[in-house]
């Protein structure tokens, strides 16, 4: 399967879209069809299908003149006149047999723990987490001395999946297996639910995916993570639309 092919239908194939519209409505910000979370909780942000000019047009007054506008798992041709600023291939997974565990060391984290979420994040780059990524769903961590050495929560959330991420563990606590039992822990509470856990991750980042295959996960579909400036032409797009 390549990067732009689609598996027809399914909530997977655009699931920031399928999350704002769905579980994480009370999150979106509208603009036309162009639905994004707040830029402190996400940058994940839903096109249609198949965006139209005034779609494209929309999505940059969403953003704001100038900006960068994330487009993570976008499979869409770009408009020509928008400068793509970062493209690598991903890959998204599907649970296909984890043996999901609850896990005794693992804590809840909370609001008041987001500083040493942020540091480790920076100090990781598991990837994007934000001042209010926590508000997504639940996040596990484990702690030695009393701090954080590693964790991994939830992110986008289309009905019946939730997405695994920011699984990240200090240098210095690597190879003691603490990523494994907190992506396991995470699947667990997913599985409680009736729901089924899946992930993002780079397609060349072989050391996860291969440990992503070990514990369960199966390759679902390719996807990209890209990043694009509009021209300066597109500053304004259609009215705003309050979300329903």
């Amino acid at each position: 399967m390549t990067s732009t092919e689609r598996v027809s239908g399914h909530v997977l194939d655009n699931p920031a879209l399928a999350s704002l519209t769905g579980p994480h409505a009370r999150f979106a910000e509208r603009r036309g069809r162009v639905l994004r979370y707040p830029v402190d909780v996400s940058p994940w942000l839903a096109l249609p299908d198949e965006p139209d000019t005034g779609d494209w047009a929309d999505l940059a007054a969403l953003a704001g003149p100038g900006a960068e506008v994330p487009l993570s798992g976008f499979v869409g041709r770009v408009p020509a006149d928008w400068d793509i600023t970062f493209q690598v291939e991903g890959v998204q997974f599907v649970d296909d047999g984890l043996a999901a565990a609850p896990e005794a060391e693992a804590v809840r984290l909370g609001p008041a723990d987001v500083p040493e979420m942020l540091d480790l994040v920076a100090r990781t780059q598991p990837g994007p987490f934000l001042p209010r990524t926590i508000e997504l769903g639940t996040y596990l961590g484990i702690r030695r001395d009393g701090a954080l050495v590693a964790m991994a929560g939830e992110r986008l959330h289309p009905p019946g999946w939730t997405e695994i991420s920011a699984v990240c563990t200090d240098p210095a606590h690597r190879g003691q297996g603490l990523a494994t039992r907190l992506i396991l822990a995470v699947a667990h509470g997913i599985r409680e639910r009736g729901e089924t856990p899946f992930l993002h991750t780079g397609a060349r980042n072989t050391g996860a995916i291969r440990l992503y295959e070990s514990l369960g996960f199966r390759l679902r579909r390719r996807t990209a993570f890209l990043a694009a400036r509009p021209p300066a032409r597109l500053a304004g797009g259609r009215p705003s639309v309050p979300v329903a």
